[in-house]
């Protein structure tokens, strides 16, 4: 499992890439909720990379979505492989999380 950050004005970005499963999730949680401890409201996740997704890692999103909107923030989830998105779609988050197709639009939706 990898993870990269980087924050350009007010949007942090993580990149994910591998495999997130439950045996990685909590370390991908703690990163993720430490950027909203210290203060950060605007988050897009670019799941590009991301190869698998395990019901421990779609348990991170909502958690990290519903901290968000706790501080009037936003979440914002882009450039899902197929696979990736399928999960998504079957398991009902795209009606529940901002799935973007790309970054440019993942932008717009946590700037709203």
């Amino acid at each position: 499992m990898g993870m990269q950050f980087e924050q350009l004005d007010e949007i942090v970005y993580a990149r994910l890439s591998g495999r997130l499963d439950s045996n990685n999730a909590a370390v991908v949680e703690q990163a993720l909720l430490a950027r909203i401890q210290e203060g950060h409201s605007r988050l897009i996740i670019d799941l590009k990379d991301l190869e698998y997704i395990s019901s421990a890692g779609l348990r991170i999103f909502l958690l990290v979505a519903k901290k968000l909107r706790q501080q009037q923030g936003q979440l914002s989830l882009c450039n899902l492989s197929r696979p990736i998105k399928q999960v998504f779609e079957i398991s009902g988050f795209t009606a529940i999380l901002k799935v973007c197709d790309d970054i440019d639009s993942a932008r717009a939706a946590v700037m709203q």
